[in-house]
């Protein structure tokens, strides 16, 4: 029919996938250690076990938590043992570092859970867009993952994107 309207990105084969859809749910949480620190520098272990019993636990519940040090003080590997102990059982995940660690570490855990057999010989846009924190190391090891399958990767939208990888 001469004048009708097609939807070309619909009939172009191309797979968009988003990080939507892989971003496991639940609350983020991050604690920081500065502040139980004698002048934000020193762990004193008798303030840092009264603070670790004062603390409210029950926050961390079903959380994914990144547990860090907001300065360069020098915290000694038992420390961060004590906050394992009192978040196992608790926490979804827990991580040494900051919140985007935390995502990158998250997120690459869900690709190489991910089974990217589906995918095989296709062309597929991975959706730059997002109200999400995916971070850079996330785009990085979505890449990797998805090459040994793909006949194409691009990033972006179907109707602007930047082509990532090819097959020859």
């Amino acid at each position: 029919m001469e004048g009708e309207i097609r939807n070309k990105v619909a009939s172009s084969g191309l797979i968009t996938l988003s990080f939507n859809d892989f971003y496991p749910k639940g609350v983020r949480k991050a604690l920081d250690l500065q502040p139980w620190l004698y002048e934000g520098m020193i762990l004193r272990e008798k303030e840092f076990r009264t603070h670790l019993q004062n603390h409210d636990w029950a926050q961390y519940k079903g959380a994914y938590v990144a547990v860090y040090c907001g300065t360069d003080a020098i915290i000694p590997q038992w420390a961060y043992m004590l906050i394992g102990v009192a978040l196992e059982g608790l926490a979804e995940k827990i991580v040494y570092g900051s919140p985007e660690q935390l995502e990158a570490l998250v997120l690459e855990e869900v690709l190489n859970q991910t089974d990217f057999s589906p995918y095989k010989d296709q062309r597929v846009i991975l959706k730059g867009c997002s109200d999400l924190p995916i971070p850079p190391h996330a785009y990085l090891a979505f890449a990797a993952r998805l090459k040994p399958f793909a006949k194409s990767i691009m990033f972006g939208e179907a109707c602007s994107t930047v082509p990532i990888y090819k097959r020859k």
